[in-house]
């Protein structure tokens, strides 16, 4: 028995890249190819106005009506837009009050990339010590990583996480100098909240997504004094760039961390 075919349907048909209008009263071009859905290029525009800094982490942006009269578009197309940077956590909707800009101070997500969990109990906040903070120049690794040049200036922190009263975690962190001018260890050392909660207030950075790397490395001499284990104990090497808006590199992060107490949770979907 032959199985009936289903009628063929027309081409979609590419649509241009629209001309909408920016703050100001200027035109601009959405960068999304112009063969994306219409609302793939809405999406593209507000994710340019976060990065822009026009809506701040924790600011309200305009109702979805308000954006589809500012991008010429149906309401339809913008909510699916922000569905979609809802889905990303790069917007938040709040039922009766609007659609707010993501932010690591929120306590739900403070915690968002640190993904090692206690083996008993619940974890309380960890405690951080800032051993180090200095600029330096970036070596060619650093720069590729970053996406910068090399010899660009970077600060390194080191720091270490204390979880159930014992160091558990050591961290190196790289940041692009010219994002982060004026980071010292005492601002650091001050400031008892979420580090990307730290960045976003103080220099309007905000991480989105991070990209990992993990692998099983032994404990040399330097890592067991900070950590408080023998030579060669076993530990879990997890090297993190973080993400700003649009895909762009804003830290390095590589953690060594301890798992006899603590095992690394993720969530796959």
């Amino acid at each position: 028995m032959s199985q009936l075919s289903a009628p063929m349907q027309p081409p979609v048909q590419a649509t241009p890249a629209p001309v909408v209008p920016t703050l100001g009263g200027m035109t601009a071009v959405s960068a999304t190819p112009a063969f994306s859905p219409l609302y793939q290029q809405i999406k593209n525009l507000i994710l340019r106005s976060l990065e822009e800094g026009e809506w701040k982490p924790g600011d309200v942006i305009p109702s979805e009506q308000e954006l589809a009269t500012r991008f010429k578009v149906s309401q339809g197309t913008v909510r699916k837009a922000i569905d979609e940077l809802a889905a990303e956590n790069l917007v938040v909707r709040r039922q009766g009050k609007g659609t707010y800009v993501a932010t690591h101070a929120e306590r739900h997500i403070q915690y968002r990339f640190l993904r090692l969990q206690p083996d008993a109990g619940e974890e309380n906040p960890a405690q951080r010590t800032i051993i180090e903070c200095k600029r330096q120049r970036a070596t060619a690794e650093i720069a590729r990583l970053l996406g910068i040049r090399s010899a660009d200036p970077v600060i390194l922190v080191r720091r270490v996480l204390s979880m159930q009263g014992a160091a558990t975690i050591l961290e190196d962190i790289w940041l692009p100098g010219t994002q982060f001018k004026g980071l010292s260890l005492e601002a650091l050392s001050s400031d008892q909240g979420p580090m990307y909660a730290f960045f976003e207030r103080e220099y309007g950075v905000r991480m989105v997504r991070a990209d990992e790397k993990i692998k099983a490395v032994a404990a040399t001499d330097e890592m067991s004094e900070l950590l408080t284990v023998p030579v060669g104990h076993p530990l879990l090497s997890v090297e993190r760039i973080a993400y700003t808006y649009n895909d762009v590199p804003m830290e390095l992060r590589r953690g060594l961390y301890r798992t006899d107490t603590h095992h690394y949770k993720n969530e796959l979907s």
